[in-house]
């Protein structure tokens, strides 16, 4: 049977943390008293990682082991575990035990309190200010403010997601922490809740400022997304149409002084600026219709709908002439 809840930790040169972080999932999550699974994803460690987590496999039926054939990335590595997942809900976590297990079992208490994503905040962090706690909070506010998804830490990766919500994401880059801006388009609903953060006792942090700036430039990908992927003509279409029709306008003044004025426009800068514009907005509107034609093929292709259904509320075929109730059936997108 499907557990209640699995557990994704991707895990990249954390061999000094494997065993503890497993004592304390199975601590956490024993005296929860629900059905769980621990899924360790191993994204091509170098070091005594892989091993740890055979052994602990091999003792306990509640660890699986997915382990990459290289270092692909946090991104590719939650998606791997989304994929391999079999729980009702998922949970994701960071392998450096930072991040609290004791956290996990309250977030669930709040998905199911009606939420299909419960996002952690670190609102005490135990990180250093000038290269992890300043950049961290600037991100926050440039993410909040361009996707419209407000959260106080986009970069917690203790979270916890309804299955059916997470399994649908397509993920790239360092989307990862993306993950509640990009589930909005299918409308879900989001809470946050403050959780523990502990400072790193072994090992040394993967993240820096240059992983700060791929992350602001997946922002720009992140907003197209959400805003224009299924109208891209409404990007390129308002530039092409006020380029065309100032440049209309200005060959429109310059013919009108050239038929009724007899002033000479051969050599004006007006004039190829005029011509410019118009041309410029025909390949702006033209650019728009292509991706209006890549959109669709996108979505066709993979049988993607442009909707999201929450549940749906029907009555039992073989129960409809008993006069039986209705069902809620939930469904994914």
């Amino acid at each position: 049977m499907s557990p209640d809840l699995s557990v994704v930790i991707p895990l990249y040169n954390e061999e000094p943390n494997v065993a503890e972080l497993h004592r304390e999932l199975t601590a956490a999550l024993g005296a929860w008293g629900r059905s769980y699974e621990l899924l360790f994803i191993d994204d091509g460690s170098t070091d005594g990682t892989f091993p740890a987590l055979r052994a602990l496999q091999g003792g306990d039926p509640h660890v699986r082991v997915i382990a990459l054939r290289r270092n692909f990335g946090q991104t590719a590595a939650f998606a791997a575990g989304f994929a391999y997942a079999r729980g009702r809900m998922i949970a994701t976590s960071d392998g450096d035990l930072q991040n609290d297990p004791r956290d996990l079992p309250m977030m669930v208490d709040r998905l199911d309190e009606g939420y299909d994503i419960v996002c952690g905040w670190r609102r005490e962090r135990r990180d250093p200010w000038l290269t992890r706690r300043v950049p961290s909070g600037l991100a926050n506010w440039l993410i909040s403010r361009t996707t419209g998804v407000r959260l106080h830490d986009y970069g917690c990766s203790l979270k916890v997601f309804r299955g059916d919500v997470v399994r649908s994401l397509r993920l790239y880059g360092e989307m990862h922490r993306f993950i509640p801006a990009i589930a909005s388009e299918q409308g879900v609903r989001i809470a946050e809740v403050e959780v523990r953060h502990r400072p790193r006792r072994f090992g040394a942090s993967k993240y820096g400022l240059s992983r700060t700036m791929r992350v602001i430039l997946d922002l720009f990908t992140v907003k197209f997304l959400l805003s224009y992927s299924t109208q891209p003509i409404q990007i390129f279409g308002p530039p092409g149409l006020l380029m065309g029709a100032a440049g209309v306008i200005i060959t429109g003044y310059l013919g009108y002084v050239r038929l009724f004025g007899g002033q000479g426009i051969g050599d004006r800068p007006l004039l190829l600026l005029g011509i410019l514009l118009i041309f410029a907005g025909m390949q702006f509107l033209t650019l728009g219709l292509l991706g209006e034609l890549q959109a669709r093929t996108y979505h066709e292709s993979q049988g993607k709908p442009i909707y999201a259904v929450r549940e749906i509320l029907e009555t039992p075929v073989d129960g409809a002439a008993a006069g039986k109730g209705t069902r809620a059936v939930s469904a994914g997108p």
